[in-house]
């Protein structure tokens, strides 16, 4: 080990590293060396704006409380080193870093400690800002935004204002405002829904009072309330969406029971963008992966809705193959179905003579379906459709299948689910999993209709149609499924019993929280219960102070218990007196609040023009910024990292909102995200004890290949880098142990940026020693002076410094920041052994610039030793000379009978004698060719010599 007293002072060690990091990053935050200029407005410098410019972007971090470990920053260093790098091609660079800031966990914080949310999301913030600031990152922090920002969530606010006030034209598959729709409502060229019809009498809507007109209205809204199953958590007191229920029905956060209840709740109609959301996918530079998630979400498919009659009413289903009809032996419909009870009423009232196992261990179907649905109703929907165990009740009554009037029993059962199709469906256990296996728990009739075997398990393939005619011109026997279903829908709709539809698996979005942190609606009621949007004078509407942050105290096992928001209690804040234009008048606000996908829904713009505070974002800088390029290109951010976790929801929500922005013209961008790049997960090893509880993984030793905590055997797994599995690394620790610019080197070295890699602290070393490598080539580690020459640069060298250049220049261009490090150590390890007393300064300047992106504070300081005065941050990027791409000489190879025997170094235009001789001159070769002759020469130009001797 090295004395310290013996350490050269120059050596670039940790605390010379943390001196160098403090003071660059004290000069780029001083000279405001990232702020990136604006076309218009608060961010504008006066002068023109480069033409060349490239928006990249990370996805919204939530500030926690613990703070980030080494895995969180993977992402947003390999955006920066493609910022940085992109800044040397001259271009300008919009790079910045916000907080999506609303949510449960520091509401879950304040609720446990009565401490306000915004303290703990502050002091969140601020340490990850810390940390973050160590690294580092190049970010314009004028434009750094946190969604708990009053002028923040003022726009949040506005937009969904936007959505509010507009509907979707299906004629012009876009967005219109509702200032828009009154008059076509007027001049019937819209009509009034028909259950509206029926329930207000006319389909006059001039005839309508003002109630009956809203409601009419809000049926056409983007934004609406309904009346629908949603799962409430009395556990957390709020209604939670699909994706926050974990699949055993509880909540994933908590651990809570959730149950399916029927609440009135605001929602999106995101199914109105169903097609334009998947056919836009085209246009994006996206992972096939990503695109497809969304494609299986949205869940597109043609098919036909199908009537059946049962007791006087139609059972209307939605089926993807109406060609396997004949098939159907019986029916299922949800149990929350509107006419289960109308059903159970008008049937049998009786199980007698009925299958055992239709009737749930009951006597009456009324019976079997109270029990049925209670026993259900912890259920969530993820739950129902994973749901192995087949169950249901029959309810005494029989439908009429349309294509051959048989009688087939109905049931309900829990995998069939109110929000896709008509909830209700036609059941053909021969060609269908899962009707296989309820029909075969209920010995129900399995018809075949496909030529295949199934005996042991359905067909769900195409074969050509058997038992599948009618005496009413419908005969599929024989055809494919393709031209079977084209012709049962043709059949259908020719005789009024169905329609050709295009079904989606994609529901509206569920919007609106029973939560204290998160944004206010903008919204009031009336005496009448009718919604009003606030005007953009009364924006925002800020969260009031209350009592404290809980809901309503629930008994967490009490479905029955109702929502009653933390809002509530602020009653000075919900009953209120304004004027809206009719005068001031009494309205009630809404208690809900958003969820917090609300706020990451537009961001990105906001990142554009933060100061605004006259437009969300100025046309002028938007188009700037994100707008389309070329004809066909959809506009969007340049580039967008983040993880695969958010393939569906966050990017499926964005874009929906955005496409609203697009069709009310606010936004000259199609799409949020021009291109979608997921990195990787940095994992490393986790230790549990014999109870299967994770321990410290810090403090866990290795001893003859067994791993002990407390003196305890524990067993080593692998996972993804986090709290709850107790293998945490901090940067800080990193950042203190080896340096900033050490932490970014390992994390870009340590494989592609798609992928997953191990973190081990162990590894980091090699990372330093790289770059006190490239020190040592400018630097004496002994004086301090200058280890560089002002010799010229032989043919070798030329030839090192260009390739070096032209492979680094293309691997950051494509992301591939593992390979740059790579070719970087492979260039410092040339120059080192090449130039022992010192490497001339035209070799290494060009290094340190191609570094500056992966280790900018490093570059900055040798930069400046090198003589510079100015910042490397605009330094152009160093370019290469083709001549010195192209090989002198070239290896090859030398066969004897085909047999490699020896390699041969020849000039590159050397012709096929020359590289015969070559061949036989060399001495290695000359061993298998003594005594023998030469009878035969084979020569692949730029690949090998085969000799054939006798």
């Amino acid at each position: 080990m090295t004395n310290p007293s013996e350490t050269p002072i120059h050596r670039y060690t940790p605390e010379l590293a943390g001196s160098i990091e403090e003071k660059w990053q004290t000069f780029w935050r001083e000279n405001g060396t990232f702020q990136a200029p604006n076309p218009v407005g608060t961010l504008a410098d006066g002068n023109d704006v480069p033409n060349e410019k490239l928006f990249v972007q990370d996805m919204f971090p939530f500030p926690s409380g613990a703070g980030l470990h080494v895995g969180h920053p993977l992402g947003y260093i390999a955006t920066d080193v493609y910022a940085r790098f992109n800044r040397m091609l001259g271009k300008n660079v919009l790079h910045t870093l916000g907080y999506d800031a609303f949510g449960l966990p520091a509401e879950q914080y304040a609720i446990q400690t009565g401490t306000h949310p915004a303290v703990k999301t502050q002091e969140s913030i601020d340490n990850m800002e810390r940390q973050l600031n160590r690294l580092g990152l190049g970010h314009d922090k004028r434009r750094a935004i946190a969604t708990t920002d009053e002028e923040f969530y003022r726009w949040t606010q506005w937009i969904f204002l936007q959505i509010f006030n507009a509907w979707f034209d299906e004629e012009s598959q876009k967005a219109r405002r509702i200032d828009e729709l009154k008059p076509l409502l007027e001049s019937g060229a819209r009509n009034i829904p028909e259950d509206l019809v029926e329930e207000f009498g006319t389909s006059d809507f001039a005839a309508l009072d003002r109630v009956q007109q809203a409601k009419v209205i809000d049926h056409y809204r983007l934004v609406y309330q309904s009346h629908s199953m949603v799962n409430w958590c009395p556990g957390l007191g709020t209604v939670l969406a699909n994706e926050e229920v974990t699949a055993d029905g509880k909540s994933e956060r908590g651990n809570f029971p959730v149950f399916r209840k029927k609440l009135s709740q605001w929602m999106m109609r995101i199914t109105a963008y169903g097609d334009r959301l998947i056919d836009d996918l085209e246009l994006l530079d996206w992972p096939d992966k990503v695109k497809n998630m969304q494609r299986n979400w949205i869940g597109r498919s043609r098919g036909a809705e199908v009537d059946f009659l049962c007791q006087g009413q139609k059972l209307t289903v939605f089926t993807t193959r109406p060609d396997t009809l004949f098939g159907a032996s019986y029916m299922v419909l949800a149990p929350e179905h509107e006419l289960v009870d109308a059903l159970v009423a008008g049937g049998t009232g009786n199980y007698e003579g009925i299958n055992p196992s239709w009737t749930y261990n009951c006597a009456t179907p009324a019976e079997a379906v109270a029990a049925y649905r209670a026993a259900i109703a912890a259920k969530s929907d993820v739950e129902r459709q994973e749901n192995k165990d087949k169950t249901g009740v029959f309810l005494g009554a029989y439908a009429v299948n349309p294509v051959n009037g048989a009688e087939i029993p109905v049931f309900i059962a829990d995998y069939v689910l109110t929000g896709y199709g008509t909830g209700a469906i036609m059941a053909v256990p021969a060609h269908d999993s899962r009707d296989f296996e309820f029909a075969t728990i209920f010995g129900l009739p399995i018809l075949q209709v496909l030529e295949s075997d199934v005996t042991n398990e359905p067909f769900i393939g195409d074969a050509p149609h058997i038992n599948s005619a009618n005496d009413d011109g419908l005969d599929l026997n024989g055809m494919d499924t393709p031209t079977a279903v084209n012709a049962t829908i043709d059949w259908l709709v020719t005789r009024g019993l169905g329609a050709e539809k295009i079904q989606y698996k994609l529901r509206d979005w569920l919007f609106a929280r029973q939560r204290y942190w998160g944004e206010p609606f903008p919204v009031v009621y009336d005496s009448d219960g009718v919604a009003h949007a606030l005007p953009e004078s009364m924006l925002p509407v800020v969260l009031p102070e209350v009592e404290d942050y809980k809901p309503v105290a629930f008994d967490p096992e009490d479905k029955d218990s109702e929502p009653q928001p933390p809002l509530a209690k602020a009653t000075d804040w919900v009953e209120v007196e304004l004027d809206l234009g009719n005068g001031a008048q009494k309205y009630r606000r809404d208690t809900n609040v958003m969820p917090q996908w609300a706020g990451s829904s537009w961001y990105q713009l906001r990142y554009i023009d933060p100061l605004n505070s006259e437009k969300f974002c100025d046309p002028e800088n938007e188009k700037y910024w994100t707008g389309p390029q070329f004809d066909g290109d959809s506009g969007g951010v340049d580039l967008y990292v983040g993880g695969v976790e958010h393939a569906v929801l966050h990017l499926l929500y964005s874009r929906f909102w955005h496409k609203v922005l697009f069709d009310l013209g606010f936004v000259s961008s199609r799409e949020p995200y021009r291109r979608l790049y997921n990195q990787g997960y940095i994992q490393a090893f986790a230790y549990t004890d014999s109870r299967g509880v994770y321990v410290p993984a810090a403090e866990v030793e290795e001893k003859d290949g067994k791993f002990y905590y407390n003196g305890e055997e524990v067993t080593q797994e692998y996972g993804k880098m986090g709290k709850s599995l107790k293998n945490s690394v901090s940067p800080d620790e990193i950042c203190d142990g080896f340096g900033a610019d050490t932490l970014r080197v390992y994390e870009m070295a340590m494989g592609p940026l798609d992928t997953s890699r191990p973190w081990a602290t162990k590894d980091v070393v090699g990372a330093q020693r790289f770059l006190q490598r490239l020190w040592r080539l400018v630097v004496t580690e002994d004086t301090g002076e200058l280890a560089v020459t002002d010799a010229p640069l032989d043919d070798a060298t030329n030839k090192a410094l260009h390739r070096a250049i032209a492979g680094i220049r293309d691997d950051y261009a494509n992301l591939r920041l593992n390979t740059v490090v790579a070719k970087g150590i492979e260039y410092v390890n040339y120059l080192t052994k090449q130039f022992p007393a010192g490497a001339p300064q035209d070799a290494v300047s060009p290094l340190v610039q191609m570094i500056a992106p992966v280790a900018p504070h490093i570059a900055e300081e040798l930069w400046q030793r090198l003589g510079n005065t100015e910042t490397i941050t605009f330094e152009p990027f160093p370019t290469f000379d083709e001549k010195w791409l192209v090989d002198d000489e070239i290896e090859l190879p030398v066969q004897i009978n085909g047999k490699v025997r020896g390699r041969i170094m020849v000039a590159t235009s050397a012709s096929e004698d020359e590289i015969v001789a070559a061949a036989l001159a060399n001495e290695t070769i000359q061993v298998h060719t003594n005594g023998k002759t030469v009878v035969k020469h084979i020569v692949v130009p730029g690949r090998m010599v085969n000799l054939v001797v006798k």
